[in-house]
């Protein structure tokens, strides 16, 4: 079902509210929600809260407050106390870009966290300052590795993002699994078979169906070269200082370096120069004229733009009636 964009924020800050969440800290996440909807990723918009629901529900509620363990002027570390990683990310984030405006470049390491969502979101915090940046977080072993039956890796999404002088900026996200864990969440919900080739059951034989995905495991994208990509995530995740492999919906990690191009190139030319290369890739010749060449971001930054314009995004049913009975409940 649309809905309009001030219903759904005001619908997901209620149901985030009515997990204890502050006002504040609802807002933050319901507009990371809301962004994702916005650009057509459906699975980590406000199905979210029913998974931060669930999870609090089945492993347990543990959280305590968000505390920095270790700190120099370009790096910290920070412990996310079992809060939800759309509000440790986002602190850790914005941590790094004041410390990379200051000293030119910063690392933050944040663990024990979980869901922390789409990483573009984090890539365009930075971008927007003109600050280059990169992020990867890893999680639990959901994702056999190339040629393995059972899990071993998480979902292990890594995002780069780079500032561009005029109009959107070149951010590149993926998970580097067939199938990120959140998608297979909304598949059971919505009883929708999965696509060919992304999930193996417990078994190790390939299937579609997502419960039996769930008690199995996803494969990896891009199969060798993304089970390889997988495991340096999984091993810049360790320099978090939790689990090597998270124990569940749990202590997972996130990991973020910003860098002030101006430390190289103290004109700050650096944004015009993304640009320059953005026009000469997208003025390669297509293979299909209807589809011209476009730059990582660029369908997102687009979709966004339209369902603004048109003032309303697309929620499940089923989502939408999850998120009614929590704030009736």
């Amino acid at each position: 079902m649309k809905i309009k964009i001030p219903e759904a924020r005001e619908l997901a800050v209620g149901a985030l509210m009515s997990l204890r969440y502050s006002r504040q800290d609802a807002e933050t996440i319901a507009d990371h929600l809301i962004d994702a909807a916005l650009r057509g990723v459906t699975f980590g918009s406000l199905a979210r809260i029913l998974a931060i629901s669930e999870k609090m529900k089945e492993v347990s509620d543990n959280r305590q407050p968000v505390t920095t363990l270790r700190e120099t002027p370009a790096s910290a570390v920070i412990d996310g106390g079992d809060h939800v990683g759309y509000v440790v990310a986002h602190h850790a984030t914005r941590l790094a870009i004041d410390k990379a405006k200051r000293n030119g470049m910063a690392m933050v390491a944040a663990r024990n966290t979980f869901y922390t969502g789409l990483f573009s979101y984090y890539m365009e915090m930075a971008t927007r300052e003109g600050l280059v940046a990169m992020a990867i977080g890893n999680g639990p072993a959901h994702v056999a590795p190339e040629g393995a039956a059972e899990g071993r890796l998480g979902t292990n999404p890594i995002a780069f993002g780079f500032p561009s002088d005029h109009g959107d900026p070149v951010i590149w996200d993926i998970g580097t699994c067939a199938i990120m864990h959140g998608e297979l969440l909304l598949h059971r919900r919505t009883g929708e078979p999965l696509p060919e080739g992304v999930a193996l059951d417990s078994n190790g034989q390939p299937t579609r169906d997502p419960v039996a995905a769930l008690a199995g495991a996803i494969k990896t994208w891009g199969g060798h070269r993304g089970s390889g990509l997988s495991v340096v995530v999984q091993m810049l995740g360790a320099l978090c200082g939790g689990p090597v492999i998270s124990p569940g919906t749990v202590d997972m990690a996130y990991f973020v370096i910003v860098i002030d191009p101006k430390i190289f190139l103290p004109e700050g030319e650096y944004p015009a120069r993304v640009n320059e290369l953005a026009d000469e890739i997208c003025s390669a010749r297509p293979i299909d004229p209807q589809n011209p060449v476009r730059m990582p971001f660029a369908r997102s930054a687009q979709l966004r733009r339209q369902n603004l314009q048109s003032g309303d995004i697309e929620v499940p049913d089923v989502v939408h009636a999850g998120l009614v009975k929590m704030l009736n409940s």
